[in-house]
């Protein structure tokens, strides 16, 4: 009887570990994988890749973990972000002959990038609080009509940043600090930044609290519409940010631009550890899925195993495991 007793709680406790140092494991192994199916996965050129791109989904990706563990959800993002690009470009490009070809106009589109980052954003935390409207319905919503409207304002086609602007441009994306590309930088920042405020702050708490239930946390004095507002605002912030990182690359935003953006963040955060149903998240686990879903891409390109144009469906299938182990943890406790 004492020998049983003293083995469950060791049991529990390697269980317990292996919930949290999963993805960590699980992302070893990948590089583990890719380095031994192909000889330049390792390269400094391929790991910078991987990274960069990484970083687009990174940094939306910490966003929608404030906005899950609230117990939210922002189907929009990737509609969002081809829209705040759109209206980028045509910022930039109107303002380039009054203001000259120069870093003037560079800094007033990023500018119209976080404010129509945070105006869409704030559209959706008023709709969900204030309205009263499920955020699956309100952003199914506005991903449509952030669609519908990048679609409108390139009548169809491609929305192209202007040569002369593109040029100056260009070192937002292609350049760096100490060789490391500023995407990779800024989404280490805003990782950093997410998980002290995830931690450390009385929002990141309140967002858990509200997430794991509502009355409680109305009980307890915490301003429920306040601080789910607060998340689709920081959340529509932080697609800004994404899209002026991403812009550079390719100097352009179409109907296709951001496609599966939000499918990419949402299992970045579910295989990170987040609660898809709110009440406990964790953004340096959102980053390490991230960087499992980039790697998972790239071995694939790289050994030539899938087709590229199934990455979707691999996306989708990691989603529903994710989803379906949380479970599992949780009727074992």
């Amino acid at each position: 009887m004492t020998t049983d007793t003293a083995r469950t709680p060791a049991r529990a406790g390697l269980r317990i570990d292996f919930h949290v140092w999963g993805p960590v494991v699980a992302l070893l192994a990948l590089i583990a994988l890719g380095a031994w199916l192909n000889p330049n996965f390792l390269s400094y050129g391929n790991v910078t890749n991987v990274l960069a791109r990484s970083a687009f989904i990174g940094i939306i990706a910490v966003g929608m973990t404030f906005v899950i563990t609230s117990g939210g959800l922002d189907l929009s993002v990737g509609s969002m972000a081809a829209f705040i690009a759109g209206v980028m470009i045509l910022v930039m490009n109107a303002l380039a002959p009054s203001m000259g070809v120069g870093w003037g106009v560079i800094l007033v589109g990023m500018v119209v990038a976080l404010a129509v980052g945070l105006a869409a954003g704030l559209v959706n935390g008023l709709l969900v609080t204030q309205a009263r409207i499920e955020a699956f319905i309100v952003t199914l919503g506005t991903m449509g009509i952030f669609r519908s409207l990048i679609t409108w304002l390139a009548d169809g086609g491609t929305l192209s940043l202007g040569s002369a602007v593109r040029e100056v441009y260009r070192p937002v994306y292609y350049s760096g600090l100490f060789g490391i590309a500023w995407p990779i930088v800024v989404f280490a920042a805003v990782v950093v930044l997410g998980e002290i405020v995830m931690r450390k702050t009385p929002f990141g708490r309140h967002c858990a609290a509200i997430g794991s239930n509502e009355q409680v946390a109305r009980y307890s004095a915490v301003n429920v519409e306040r601080v789910r507002l607060a998340t689709y605002v920081l959340l529509g912030v932080l697609v800004g940010i994404a899209t002026i990182m991403y812009v550079p690359r390719l100097g352009s935003a179409s109907s296709s631009t951001g496609v599966l953006w939000e499918l990419e963040a949402i299992a970045a955060v579910i295989i990170g550890g987040t609660v898809l149903k709110g009440g406990f998240g964790r953004v340096w686990g959102t980053a390490v899925g991230v960087l499992i879903l980039s790697l998972i891409g790239n071995i694939l390109n790289l050994a030539d195993l899938v087709s590229p144009y199934l990455n979707g469906a691999i996306q989708g299938v990691i989603i529903i495991l994710a989803v379906v182990l949380q479970r599992q943890k949780k009727a074992e406790r």
